[in-house]
């Protein structure tokens, strides 16, 4: 039986550290070799059923690939690190990969789902929380579409100021879960995953 990963696993930083996209993936390949679940945030994601899905803080791929190996048809991913989009397109080449600052990003296009998953925000510089939320849901399609979030509490960025953030950009709160796999929120008040809609 496969354990599911209680993981807290770093997201890319958007300005000052530099990550190794291979060792990275290490950590999640090392994890899986030793029956851990590690695609929590693709079962969630995939509670959606979408045809489209931007992986907004790809790091080494591997929400994205998962993603495309559960047959969602379009799967792009973004990361600010060089390192990070290097290693993801070496592991699955037929995949979209842009590096890009995700405040910055504009695809020109719209999707089902955008997810944050890996604390993505708490690696974004102090000041910048907003412009990341609103390249986010610049590419939330209208009506269906999806931002799923999920980041840690407690460490500098809550859970008012993400709301005040989406709701800026026209996002409205959905659902919000303690856990990726759904338990109810507070749970132990420690991890939020969050759905926002564009109405």
């Amino acid at each position: 039986m496969r354990r599911r990963a209680g993981l807290r696993a770093p997201a890319r930083v958007e300005s000052n550290m530099r990550w190794d996209g291979d060792d990275y993936q290490k950590r999640f390949d090392d994890l899986a070799a030793k029956g851990v679940d590690v695609h929590g945030e693709v079962a969630f994601v995939m509670r959606y059923t979408p045809n489209s899905v931007l992986d907004a803080g790809c790091g080494s791929g591997r929400v994205a690939i998962e993603l495309a190996n559960r047959g969602v048809a379009t799967v792009v991913g973004a990361d600010v690190d060089p390192s990070m989009i290097a290693t993801a397109r070496k592991l699955a080449p037929a995949i979209s990969w842009v590096q890009s600052d995700l405040a910055a990003l504009d695809l020109g296009r719209r999707f089902d789902v955008v997810v944050m998953a890996g604390n993505v925000p708490l690696f974004t510089p102090d000041g910048t929380h907003a412009a990341l939320v609103a390249g986010c849901a610049r590419h939330v399609a209208p009506g269906s579409g999806v931002l799923i979030s999920g980041f840690q509490l407690g460490r500098g960025y809550e859970l008012d100021e993400f709301d005040a953030h989406a709701a800026e950009v026209g996002l409205t709160r959905r659902e919000r879960y303690a856990t990726w796999s759904g338990k109810v929120f507070p749970g132990d008040g420690s991890y939020a995953v969050t759905v926002h809609a564009k109405d």
